[in-house]
């Protein structure tokens, strides 16, 4: 290790790459005072401590936020053993340990070894400027623990970031006592703060320094200036300004006294120090001071009407607060008597106080309720205290002001309702003994009756509701039914008769339920469900009289079953041609009650004629059944004669009814299929004149259509519609042949061919050449044409 000595403004800066000290100027602020035994380069310790300590840089550490700065510490066993030694922070820096790499080292040094740490602190870009403490601790309790742990106590000034960077010879001072974050000073009641301000001049020149603090007002603050006492020539002495020689120190006084109105809580003002020799020069630093909270508030409550008989009380609550920070307030009152008798409001309910402010407050009370108010005496008293709740919990008075309403009794003229009301009690009491105890019974009453429906069809059966009051006072009960059906019959069945003289009879027990007073029934069924006009009678019979006290009846009409309906009936077209097939689509409303199905045609002549019948079974093979439609489409139907028709669909429900019937507005052409010959060949063509070779097949083919029709081959005869006939190209052959076709209609229609048999001329022989020489031809008879 290299040992070097420094003189004045100089260092050493241990280079870790090449193992050499190096010497590098340093700002004299880092040396306030003659260098001390805690702070000074060489640990100034007796000879008899085993351990030896340099720090590097000995006093106070400047940094900018966002920098990097490095702490050395060089440790030394001068002792005859080996020891571990401890290096570490003490825990109080907290700020310090944050900023740190790390904050504890150990060292494993022998006898006469030394080495080096290197803390690091990474100061935070919005770190806050100020001074910070922390204490260095050189601890060895294993080795020697009577020697250690040593403790050295340093600083760590974070400089504001518009602070000039200071150079060998700029001014630099330094504040006392220092702050910062974590530690500022706190102001005492009526009491101002003193801080010293020193600054050091170490430049050549007689330099004057004057102090600013431009982020308080002027009466927060009082700046003074000492008499430097210092004799020479060319330096004067003031109280506007700091003057000093080369390379001197000098004390500003600053007394911090915030005013009367100063709000509690933490400052940070920045104190800057011009120089006259570099104006541009900006010497920057701030204090953190604290004004701690003071509690005072005065509370008084003002009468405004404190005796009422029919209003409010009014009062007025007043506030002063005489603290160093707004109140917020919640205002409410509190009872101070047993019993809270009346209700309260304050105008308004939260109140905000400034320091040094006043404001005011309106309560009503409002006594309650009214039959609480006296009817004799002074009248009552009602106790109250003004209750506060603070929205930050600060304290509150002790002692909060207490008010008095006074409710005056009632007047004279007043009992007398009260009187009135109890004789009212009274005849009320007399009244329900009566009612209770003497009073006749009350005769049973009908209250309801009548169907369980309004709409009835045949096949439903009639159900009677009804519900009597008092029906412990019936004897019996009579129903009666007269009735006509729609075929003009009458019906008449006997009475049902129903015996209470025990309760409730065991057959209206399923259908009646008693409650209290009252006896409903519900679904009484009553048998009938032919289709007519009913009229069903209920009698009432008491128990203390033999006749019926009450009667009630009710018409009740069963409707037949609905007929079933033609909702729609189509065709697919208005034009057939005869043997085409109809397609026919229709909709039956109330298929349930349909039994067959016709279709009809009417010509223009009046005959009719049914042309389809189906029944329902049919239909639920081919046709969409719901409960309500019976939906059929496309149904097949063949065409009838060739004429004008108009068809009708015709529905029928029950024998002996008329059917309902859908007739089609527009009338159906039925159009005759036309005659025609498709076709007629002679081995296939069509040409009229043909000529064959002799013995040559021939094929006649031929095909008619129409209706009706008969078709004539001449000379062949009468064919079939559609036929072939073959024959053979000879002398027997005829020479025309005729195809003709009549329909039922009498239209006709003929095609022909015209044919030839050319005839070989053969070679004549020497004997044979005499001109009257016939050659005899065997006769062939012609086959027999197809169909005959």
């Amino acid at each position: 290790m290299v040992t070097m000595i420094f003189k004045y403004n100089s260092t050493v800066c241990h280079n870790k790459r090449n193992k050499q000290s190096l010497f590098f100027p340093l700002p004299s602020f880092l040396f306030p005072t003659p260098p001390a035994s805690p702070y000074s380069l060489f640990n100034m310790q007796n000879k008899s401590n085993p351990l030896s300590v340099i720090i590097d840089p000995p006093g106070v550490q400047p940094a900018m936020p966002g920098d990097t700065v490095e702490l050395y510490v060089v440790v030394t066993n001068q002792s005859k053993q080996g020891a571990v030694i401890d290096v570490f922070f003490d825990e109080a820096s907290e700020t310090l340990h944050q900023w740190s790499n790390s904050s504890r080292e150990s060292l494993a040094l022998g006898p006469q070894q030394s080495s080096e740490l290197t803390f690091q602190f990474n100061i935070p870009v919005d770190a806050l400027a100020g001074t910070y403490d922390y204490t260095l601790v050189i601890d060895a309790p294993e080795h020697f623990p009577e020697d250690t742990p040593i403790q050295y106590p340093r600083q760590l000034k974070v400089m504001l970031k518009e602070h000039t960077v200071v150079r060998v010879n700029d001014p630099t001072f330094s504040l006392k006592p220092a702050t910062n974050p974590s530690n500022p000073a706190i102001f005492k009641p009526k009491e101002s703060l003193q801080i010293e301000v020193m600054v050091d001049n170490r430049s050549n020149r007689v330099d004057r320094f004057r102090l600013v603090c431009p982020d308080l007002e002027d009466d927060w603050f009082t700046i003074r200036y000492p008499n430097t006492g210092v004799e020479g020539p060319g330096v004067l002495t003031g109280t506007s300004g700091l003057e000093l020689n080369p390379n001197t120190r000098g004390r500003i006084l600053l007394e911090l006294k915030p005013p009367a109105d100063a709000f509690a809580g933490s400052y940070s003002p920045t104190v800057r120090l011009y120089s006259a020799n570099s104006p541009d020069l900006v010497l920057l630093d701030l204090v953190y001071i604290q004004i701690p909270p003071i509690y005072l508030l005065d509370v008084e409550l003002h009468i405004l009407r404190e005796k009422v008989s029919n209003t409010f009380g009014l009062y007025e609550i007043k506030f002063t607060n005489r603290s160093n920070m707004p109140r917020d307030l919640k205002l409410s009152i509190k009872s101070r008597d047993e019993e809270q008798l009346y209700k309260y409001e304050c105008d308004p309910r939260r109140v905000r106080v400034l320091p040094n402010k006043s404001t005011k407050a309106n309560l009503i009370v409002k006594p309650g309720p009214w039959w609480r108010r006296p009817l004799f005496g002074s009248g009552l008293s009602l106790n109250f205290e003004v209750a506060l709740q603070d929205k930050y919990e600060y304290p509150l008075p002790e002692k909060l002001p207490e008010g008095t309403l006074l409710w005056k009794s009632r007047p004279w003229w007043q009992i007398v309702p009260f009187i009135l009301t109890l004789l009212g009690c009274v005849v009320g009491i007399v009244f329900l003994i009566w009612l209770v105890f003497l009073k006749p019974p009350a005769p049973p009453q009908l209250v309801a009756f009548s169907p369980d429906s309004i709409n009835y069809i045949e096949g439903d059966e009639i159900r009677l509701d009804w519900q009597i009051r008092n029906f412990q006072q019936i004897s019996k009960l009579e129903i009666d039914n007269q009735g006509q059906t729609n075929n003009q019959s009458q019906i008449s069945s006997p009475p049902q008769i129903f015996d209470f003289s025990k309760g409730i009879p065991d057959k209206l027990n399923k259908v009646c339920q008693a409650q209290v007073k009252f006896l409903t029934c519900s679904n009484y069924n009553t048998g009938v469900t032919q289709p007519g006009n009913y009229t069903f009678t209920l009698k009432l019979y008491t128990k203390r009289q033999n006749k019926a006290s009450y009667t009630q009846s009710i018409t009740v009409k069963i409707n037949e079953k609905p007929a079933a309906q033609v909702a729609s009936f189509q065709l697919n077209q208005n034009q057939y041609t005869s043997g085409d097939t109809m397609l026919l689509s229709w909709t039956i409303q109330n298929p349930a009650q349909l039994t067959q199905l016709k279709v009809t045609g009417k010509t223009d002549s009046g005959t009719e004629n049914v042309l389809a019948t189906y029944t329902s079974a049919q239909l639920k093979k081919s046709c969409q059944l719901t409960t309500q439609l019976l939906t059929c489409k496309n149904i097949s139907l063949s065409t009838p004669d060739p004429g004008k028709y108009t068809f009708t669909l015709q529905a029928f429900s029950q024998p002996g009814k008329p059917p309902n019937s859908f007739p089609i507005d527009s009338t159906i052409n039925i159009v005759a299929k036309p005659l025609e010959i498709i076709s007629f060949t002679l081995n296939g063509s069509q040409e009229p004149n043909i000529v064959l070779q002799p013995n040559e097949p021939v094929v006649l083919k031929w095909k008619v259509e129409g209706e009706g029709i008969s078709v004539q081959l001449t000379p062949f005869g009468t064919v079939d519609p559609s036929g072939s006939l073959n024959l053979v190209a000879n002398e027997a052959l005829p020479t025309t042949i005729q195809l003709t076709a009549t329909d039922k209609f009498g239209h006709s229609d003929s095609k022909g061919f015209s044919v030839k048999v050319s005839t070989p001329t053969p070679p004549v022989p020497n004997s044979l050449s005499s001109p009257n020489f016939v050659p005899s031809v065997p006769f062939m008879p012609s086959p027999r044409p197809n169909g005959f």
